[in-house]
Order: C-alpha cells, then structure tokens, then sequence
C-alpha cells in the first residue's frame, strides 16, 4: 500500500500526480521545478537561483516523508542547457554529500520555462 506525501512548504502538484509518494521503504517524488510554494510563482533567473528553490522544494518533501537527503538513492536531474552544468552540478554537491547514484540529461525545455528540475528516490523508515 503507497502514502502520498503532501506538504505546504513545497509547491503544489499542478496536475494529476502527488508531491511523492511512499511505497514500501522507499519515496518517489515527483519532479520539482523552482516554484516558490508560497505564490506558485518561479523562484529565480539564472539556474544557481533556480537550483537552490528546487532543492529547498526537495528538502520540503523529503522532510514530509520523515527523511533527508543523506537517505536520496537516486536523482534524475534535467538542464535545459548543458552549458549551466558546473554551477548546477557545484550546488547539487552541496545538498548530496553521500553522493547518490543521478542521471543528468538535456531537454529542450521544462515547465513554466524553467532550467532546471529534479526528482529522486530516497529511503524512509
């Protein structure tokens, strides 16, 4: 049996999906683009700005679910521009000091126009 995680100090899913949700041990997120939670409005220009709201949005679930990003497994992370990579990947370090297992890939163009989004898979108690 799954639990959805839903929490105000993430921004609210915009469609029809959960925040997260936890199966057995483990929690899914959704992805998190750089939304402020308090006005829905994107959070940030450049993508160091924007990285730092989407992890504060992640810290915000995972902490909904009882965990932390020292128990992230695994992220999947996506740049509109590879160019942002060093200072997206300098501020990701930040966040991941156990180094989970990512994927980082390049896509045309994300929601709301923003530059960066991230999801992940942590494990709960």
């Amino acid at each position: 049996m799954s639990r959805i995680i839903v929490t105000e100090k993430a921004p609210a899913a915009i469609g029809p999906y959960s925040q997260a949700l936890v199966s057995g041990k483990l929690l899914f997120t959704s992805g998190q683009i750089p939304l402020d939670p308090r006005t829905g409005e994107v959070s940030g220009t450049t993508v160091a700005e924007q990285t730092r709201q989407v992890m504060n949005n992640l810290r915000a679930v995972l902490e909904a679910a009882g965990t932390s990003f020292e128990r992230v497994i695994k992220t999947t992370c996506f740049l509109v521009n590879m160019d942002d990579f060093s200072v997206f990947n300098g501020i990701y370090a930040e966040y991941f000091v156990n180094k989970p297992a990512r994927s980082c890939v390049a896509v045309k163009a994300l929601p709301r126009n923003v530059l960066v989004e991230i999801e992940l898979v942590a494990e709960t108690d």
